[in-house]
């Protein structure tokens, strides 16, 4: 299992767009168990409701856990999606 603590540095943190791109990354390994922790929740990152209910704005703490198959590409895709500051700023 592979842990990491992210921060949200998108100005509108994870509103619909962003946890749409998460989701999306994310599902692209499906024998790889991935959540998310922030503000004591932790929800499953392959379902756009429990990323959402995360309500992470920008500035935000996100711990990132990622286990199963593929489980360092999913962890790269997922942190590049972060610095890439989910694409908001193209």
């Amino acid at each position: 299992m592979l842990e990491r603590e992210l921060i949200i540095s998108n100005r509108l943190g994870l509103h619909a767009r962003a946890t749409a791109k998460l989701v999306q990354a994310v599902a692209k390994y499906p024998r790889c168990n991935v959540t998310l922790a922030a503000k004591g929740r932790e929800v499953n990152a392959k379902s756009i409701m429990g990323v959402m209910l995360l309500a992470a704005g920008q500035g935000t703490p996100v711990i990132v856990k990622v286990d199963g198959e593929k489980e360092t590409e999913a962890m790269d895709d997922i942190v590049s999606l972060f610095e890439r500051r989910f694409d908001e700023d193209t």
